[in-house]
């Protein structure tokens, strides 16, 4: 399953955030698909396949103490079209 997560921080997080990101290495069972920051610095964009969110959920709490976390389930347009057309 897909998930989007939407990361917010203030600035005087960022070099620990930075320097927590060059370390992180993903769990199993955890794949990046895309990570994104905003040109102002403040918030990054991070889509994953995960097959447990469990596993996001536990992700996720390592970077509670600096950043916002939203996690939502996404889908790919295409598929949302064809679930649509189906009903």
């Amino acid at each position: 399953m897909l998930f989007m997560d939407i990361w917010t921080w203030e600035p005087d997080k960022r070099d620990e955030l930075e320097r927590r990101v060059s370390e992180w290495k993903f769990p199993e069972g955890m794949k990046e698909i895309g990570y994104w920051v905003d040109l102002t610095g403040r918030h990054a964009f991070c889509v994953y396949e995960v097959e447990d969110p469990k596993v996001l959920l536990e992700a996720n709490h390592y970077w509670t103490d600096l950043a916002k976390v939203e996690s939502f389930p996404v889908m790919d347009i295409k598929d949302v079209m064809e679930l649509m057309q189906s009903k």
